[in-house]
């Protein structure tokens, strides 16, 4: 076995656990495998979030199978948690592997790390990413209305926070600048651990490593966020100004059939907070339209206050009917409306993007290179904005000081200092 590939579907979360799988295969000597559908090995590690999720997954798994027959396959995650017994009636696949042997995953499809010859350092293996992604927590103790993943998942479980700043002294000495920290509930980082800590001693432990990365945290939930928690994220230097929460609606009614606390005034609360600490932050939110019972006032309260709110970017879903879940069964919202209220929402999206991007025309900023294409570099801003710029003959190495200079094609694009 030579090469491998990696299919990702779904979350950051699992983006961080095949990060993790393809410096552990390099290392062994396999080379990754661009195509994700090649490789003498292929990894799929599966979402079962949404309908749609599914229906990708297993069209990836028939089009491995029937273009690349002789690999050997291994498919993982949620997916395979919900609805084994479906992925198993499809034929091809070598291995099955559960969410709770992901961690070893490396060595149940290629066995024990041989000992007769040295490992390969990080600093000698080709990147799977620009950036690092590192996953420190992983399951959820809520049970939202809509959501799958607590079964798929498990509950809440943290990387002890010495073993967190080793594996980042070790990206760091691989050469990464940035590292993602993900999780799937990463607000409940260090609830399970003993003695209880948080993200904020988190934070600070990592500070006082002294470690040159910035870290960008993933989703984080407004039922969780406190103001010792975002003044412990806003004020770390190592954080960057980059903050998404899973909010889901704006209406309280409907947040409440979903399972979940809060409201637009609380809500606006937080975002209050989060722009007065961190007024050049990206502040981005997850929005669930198209919820079973979801009126057209509940829909206008989103609308809103999504529109007055300080976000710069929205990720919209339609809702999906998760089989199992609390909402799959009370009448759903019709597919022409979800499809209508989703694009109206995406519009709003669009335009607080581009009124963001547009604060920070003419200025100088710093940003990594996430690749380099025949277009030019393309970069990523600590506070989220994404450009391209000419490469000028300069190679990938990050951090650059970049000069935003103009939009273009709905974009920005810049000029490369240093």
């Amino acid at each position: 076995m030579n090469s491998f590939s990696l299919q990702n579907f779904g979350c950051r979360v699992n983006q961080a656990e095949a990060f993790s799988w393809a410096e552990a295969f390099q290392r062994r000597g396999l080379r990754l495998e661009a195509n994700p559908g090649q490789g003498d090995l292929v990894v799929v590690n599966t979402c079962t979030l949404t309908g749609r999720a599914d229906r990708d997954v297993k069209r990836f798994i028939r089009k491995v199978v029937r273009e690349n027959p002789a690999a050997r396959l291994v498919v993982t995650g949620c997916l395979v948690e919900r609805a084994r017994q479906e992925l198993e009636a499809m034929a091809g696949v070598w291995r099955f592997i559960p969410n709770s042997q992901k961690e070893n995953l490396p060595e149940l499809v290629l066995g024990p790390a041989p000992t007769d010859k040295p490992v390969r350092p990080l600093t000698e293996v080709q990147p799977f990413r620009a950036r690092a992604l590192l996953k420190i927590q992983d399951g959820c103790d809520f049970r939202c209305t809509f959501c799958i993943i607590p079964s798929v998942r498990g509950r809440s479980s943290s990387l002890p926070p010495e073993t967190v700043v080793h594996r980042l002294r070790q990206l760091t000495a691989g050469g990464f600048q940035e590292v993602v920290l993900t999780g799937i509930h990463l607000c409940s980082y260090g609830q399970d651990l003993r003695p209880k800590t948080g993200l904020p001693e988190l934070l600070g432990r990592i500070e006082q490593a002294g470690l040159p990365l910035r870290l960008r945290l993933s989703s984080l939930d407004p039922r969780s966020l406190d103001e010792p928690m975002i003044e412990a994220a806003t004020s770390s230097p190592a954080v960057c100004p980059h903050f998404h929460l899973s909010l889901q609606h704006g209406s309280q009614r409907l947040l409440q059939r979903m399972g979940r606390k809060g409201g637009s005034a609380a809500y606006s609360r937080i975002l209050g907070f989060l722009r007065e600490r961190s007024p050049q932050a990206a502040l981005g939110a997850d929005i669930i339209v198209g919820f079973p019972g979801e009126t057209e006032a509940d829909f206008e309260e989103t609308r809103e206050f999504l529109a007055r709110s300080p976000l710069t970017y929205l990720h919209v879903f339609s809702y999906s009917p998760r089989p199992g879940t609390p909402a799959a069964s009370r009448p759903q919202v019709s597919p022409l409306l979800k499809k209508e209220r989703a694009a109206a929402l995406r519009r709003i999206s669009a335009a607080k993007n581009t009124a963001f991007g547009r604060r920070f025309l003419g200025r100088e900023m710093e940003a990594v290179v996430i690749k380099k294409s025949k277009g030019g570099l393309h970069l990523l801003t600590a506070n989220y904005l994404s450009l391209t710029a000419p490469a000028n003959g300069r190679g990938s190495v990050s951090p650059v000081k970049v000069l935003i200079s103009e939009e273009a094609g709905g974009g920005l694009r810049g000029e490369v200092l240093s």
